[in-house]
């Protein structure tokens, strides 16, 4: 069956599952290895978003290694491409993704993992407005972040000089997109797991 989106990817970015090394603003609540097992989990959910009923090609960038079994299992039960996130800051390794798969596609979606109001509705909203007129997609947080960018030509502006994990990564990406008259749509408002109470909130969901 061919894609609803066939000049579109998805791309996921996801750390290996290491106690000690993600989620750890969960903490001292749960421990690291409940923690780690919550990125798994949330990792999990987020590719069984965008690879059941797929609307295009799906590709899961890793870090740091392909070692991890999680990286392997989800090769063998999920229909993506595993691809290496490059070096440098987080805004430099978005650029880069998003950058190749423009290339290879067309257009790029690019998401975290821990986004759990993230929908497939939200998804299609979001390639139709990258296929129509848009030149640019995001899903904003309610920390002041967001939780997927879409674009169909690399924006290396975007993600320079961007203070990544604070309260203004919004607000900052919003001012370049208005500077570069870039035309942007915007999803509805989401939210992802960052500390505790959103862990609580990802339960009761």
């Amino acid at each position: 069956m061919p894609y609803p989106y066939p000049n579109a990817v998805i791309q996921v970015f996801c750390k290996a599952p290491l106690a000690g090394t993600v989620k750890t603003r969960l903490m001292p609540q749960l421990s690291a290895e409940q923690a780690a097992d919550v990125h798994r989990r949330l990792a999990l959910r987020t590719l069984e978003l965008v690879c059941s009923a797929p609307l295009c090609p799906v590709q899961l960038w890793y870090a740091p290694t392909v070692d991890h079994p999680f990286f392997t299992e989800a090769a063998e039960n999920y229909a993506l491409t595993l691809l290496a996130q490059s070096n440098g800051d987080l805004g430099q390794r978005m650029d880069a993704a998003l950058s190749a798969g423009i290339k290879q596609f067309g257009q790029a979606l690019l998401i975290g993992c821990d986004c759990p109001s993230l929908t497939r509705d939200d998804l299609v909203e979001a390639l139709t407005a990258l296929t129509g007129r848009h030149d640019v997609v995001l899903a904003p947080a309610e920390d002041g972040g967001y939780c997927l960018i879409g674009l169909k030509q690399a924006r290396p502006a975007l993600f320079q000089n961007i203070g990544w994990g604070s309260s203004e990564v919004l607000s900052r990406t919003r001012s370049k997109i208005s500077a570069l008259a870039l035309r942007c749509h915007e999803l509805q408002t989401q939210w992802d797991v960052d500390n505790y109470t959103d862990y609580l909130r990802f339960l009761a969901q």
